[in-house]
């Protein structure tokens, strides 16, 4: 069976190591000496490239080392995922561009004719990352006051609009957050195929959801057995409705050459965090199940790195050293790919897959890791019991 491998694109700035939280690429921070995508030149001005420049760099790198294409995320703090795609597009070949997006803030018929025409600029490589949001005072930031089970259904009946306009002309629907009569795409962009779908969220409302709609079911990376479950739950919920579900991971990973270098850089990073990041690493309020569940994987106050080990090659402090979850894998490039291994013995399908600095990890983990998958010590004890 293949296995899609998708990677990451930064598009709020990136650290140039994993060592240091400094953010001095991209003018997410103030410009400073070091600085890249833009720096400054000898006069103090800015030389003229800009952060778009960076993220084409990362997708051609990221396409040239077998990914497939890249996650555009969309958070409060980064460009707009539908605006970088088709500029990125344009310096790529064949790499798909997976936008992350929430759907109540977009009408489901205009978003159908915005993906349609995507489709047809780009030969077909929009996919959608479907976020129904975190809740909180990060949601109010939208201006999006809905309860979390509210959230989850407007995201089902936002995409059974969407899909009933793309596939049938005259849809017309009538539900409880839209009403459409006499509907549908004009032919030439309902020709175009329906981007694949890949649903994220760990509660019950969203697991319902991703059963009826989703092509991927999208979990961070978790303990194994855990996400084992939950994948079998999704799984089994989309065999009732007479599909089949595949599951992702998105997980960043620290791969080195030897699991003390992999560790070494996680130590240095950890014993650079100032006590800012760790204040806001103990979080906000939040009724995202998936955060909740990630933040009962530490001890709230480590105070060394060793102690947010959670298992062989897995550590659970990667959001202190950048945003995102705090669960990701450590070790050597042959300790990473049986990790990989493991989670594709376990119900894994897809993976979307992160390391800093974004451009260099995309060739190192393309070139070191991914040709050893399926060749581990893991993965032949692994088919040998089977």
């Amino acid at each position: 069976m293949a296995i899609d491998f998708y990677w990451r694109l930064p598009t709020h700035g990136d650290h140039a190591t994993i060592r240091r939280a400094s953010l001095d690429r991209g003018d997410w921070s103030p410009l400073s000496a070091g600085s890249q995508a833009p720096g400054l030149t000898a006069a103090g001005e800015e030389d003229g490239f800009r952060y778009i420049d960076h993220l084409a760099e990362i997708a051609r790198a990221a396409e040239i080392s077998g990914f497939i294409g890249g996650l555009i995320p969309s958070f409060p703090n980064t460009d707009d995922p539908w605006v970088i795609s088709p500029l990125l597009a344009r310096e790529t070949k064949s790499f798909r561009f997976m936008i992350a997006f929430q759907p109540g803030f977009l009408n489901p018929v205009q978003a159908a004719r915005l993906s349609a025409s995507l489709q047809r600029a780009t030969g077909g490589r929009t996919v959608f990352n479907v976020i129904t949001g975190g809740g909180g005072p990060s949601q109010l930031w939208w201006g999006d006051s809905f309860s979390h089970d509210d959230r989850y259904g407007r995201t089902s009946e936002f995409l059974d609009v969407f899909k009933g306009v793309w596939k049938d002309p005259g849809f017309t629907f009538e539900g409880r957050f839209y009403t459409v009569r006499n509907g549908g795409l004009a032919p030439l962009l309902g020709r175009e195929e329906i981007p694949e779908i890949w649903f994220s969220g760990s509660s019950e409302a969203a697991l319902q959801s991703a059963a009826r709609h989703a092509d991927y079911y999208l979990s961070w990376l978790e303990p194994y057995d855990q996400l084992q479950d939950k994948f079998a739950k999704v799984k089994a919920r989309t065999a009732q409705l007479g599909g089949e579900q595949k599951c992702a991971i998105r997980v960043d990973l620290v791969a080195r050459a030897t699991e003390e270098e992999a560790w070494r850089d996680v130590r240095i990073g950890f014993e650079n965090v100032t006590d800012e990041t760790r204040a806001r690493w103990r979080g906000q309020p939040t009724d995202s199940v998936g955060a909740s569940r990630q933040a009962a994987l530490r001890p709230t106050e480590a105070k060394r790195w060793d102690e947010l080990v959670v298992g062989r090659n897995l550590w659970g402090g990667f959001n202190l050293l950048r945003g995102g979850p705090a669960l990701g894998i450590v070790g050597s490039y042959e300790q990473c790919a049986e990790q990989l291994d493991e989670l594709i013995h376990r119900g894994a399908d897809a993976f979307i897959l992160a390391g800093t600095p974004h451009l260099e990890e995309a060739y190192r983990i393309g070139e070191e890791v991914l040709p050893l998958l399926g060749r581990t010590a893991t993965a032949g004890l692994l088919q040998a019991a089977e």
